[in-house]
């Protein structure tokens, strides 16, 4: 145990908690210019910040919790919060995972076209391999892989604005020399948060080392932090041709047009391909945590089985038979199209998850947390 206490095991939660949240949204860059860009550069950076506040607040009490109780599934988490309205939380978690899945594979479908002119069906393939592949590595090989896929991410993230700041330096450093800041950037970046709460609850399984409250906190505000951290190149690298890249339906593909780097822009969409996994990988993961839990819920209050000594039975036969299933249905949703996916799923999910979880959590877990301590 004390050899991991060292730097690096106190940003696992967040990397994890980076990976799963990020998603095809960063594919296009649309969500950034949507909920950040549109209310001027460095209005939008102003944005960021207050979603990892929102965040960070959320992963620090959300992680105490979890260290106090000993829930380490959102299953176990919601019913101590709730009690018995718990169960409400899990139809909203269904929904978002149904949601993100279709997203994912609709995504993949499209990015493998564009890139490759394959299609769309060897995109989904693709992605439903290494899903499946991931998650029935279990649960080490899901953290591990997604903390370090986090590192790459970063790299490359940082080589795209490096490129950007040495062809359009002085382009982005006059966009933000005008310190143009519109109205509405704290709701903006508020409600982009409220967005990927469910996120937060997913990554508890990495938090089953933590020992003291200070490291619960310094975990949470590390994950707020990390978790918004890649949407900052992207936003500043829109300063290139700020007017232009914003009204652009893909923004990534307006930069990358004017940068006329093809290399950079390949390694850019197979990083972002990687994420996809991650996230799929990482809500089904959750699902099968919660579903596990319950089955076998006889280990006593309070308790949990140890990472890697699942039963036989549900190693071999019940988890491959959830990946599958759920992989598939994610296929099926993703018929239906990305843009009706996002534009009529997100916002009522996102107000279930804020008035289920973040709101009893940072309001009665708070109380909680502190009737336990005494």
């Amino acid at each position: 145990m004390n050899k991991r206490r060292n730097w690096t095991w106190y940003l696992t939660p967040g990397l994890v908690f980076q990976s799963v949240l990020i998603g095809g949204g960063y594919g296009t860059g649309a969500e950034i210019a949507r909920y950040f860009g549109s209310r001027g550069l460095l209005g939008g950076v102003l944005a960021l910040a207050a979603a990892a506040a929102g965040w960070a607040a959320l992963c620090a009490v959300t992680f105490e919790f979890v260290r106090v109780f000993r829930t380490y599934d959102y299953g176990s988490m919601m019913r101590r919060l709730l009690g018995r309205a718990g169960f409400l939380y899990d139809l909203c978690f269904y929904a978002m995972l149904l949601l993100v899945l279709g997203v994912v594979n609709a995504t993949a479908a499209a990015m493998v076209h564009a890139l490759t002119g394959l299609p769309p069906w060897s995109g989904v393939a693709l992605l439903s391999l290494g899903v499946v592949l991931l998650v029935l590595r279990g649960t080490e090989a899901i953290e591990k892989a997604l903390s370090l896929w986090a590192y790459v991410l970063y790299a490359v993230f940082l080589l795209f604005l490096a490129a950007v700041f040495l062809r359009f330096g002085d382009a982005v450093a006059a966009e933000l020399r005008r310190g143009e800041i519109r109205p509405g950037w704290l709701s903006g970046g508020l409600r982009y948060a409220s967005y990927n709460l469910i996120c937060v609850s997913m990554i508890l399984y990495t938090l089953r080392d933590l020992q003291t409250r200070r490291e619960a906190v310094t975990c949470g505000i590390l994950a707020g932090l990390l978790g918004a951290a890649p949407a900052l190149p992207l936003l500043l690298a829109m300063g290139c041709d700020f007017p232009a890249v914003l009204a652009s339906e893909t923004p990534v593909t307006a930069i990358f047009q004017r940068l006329d780097m093809p290399w950079l822009y390949l390694l850019f969409e197979i990083v972002l391909f990687g994420t996809l996994i991650e996230t799929a990988a990482g809500f089904i993961k959750a699902l099968e945590d919660r579903i596990e839990r319950a089955l076998f819920r006889s280990c006593g209050p309070g308790r949990y089985p140890p990472a890697g000594t699942d039963p036989s039975s549900w190693t071999w036969l019940a988890r491959p038979l959830i990946t599958g299933a759920v992989t598939a249905l994610g296929i099926c949703v993703s018929t239906f199209g990305l843009t009706e996916l996002i534009d009529k799923g997100y916002g009522a999910i996102c107000y279930g998850a804020l008035l289920l979880f973040a709101l009893p959590m940072l309001t009665r877990g708070v109380r909680m947390i502190r009737r336990a301590g005494r």
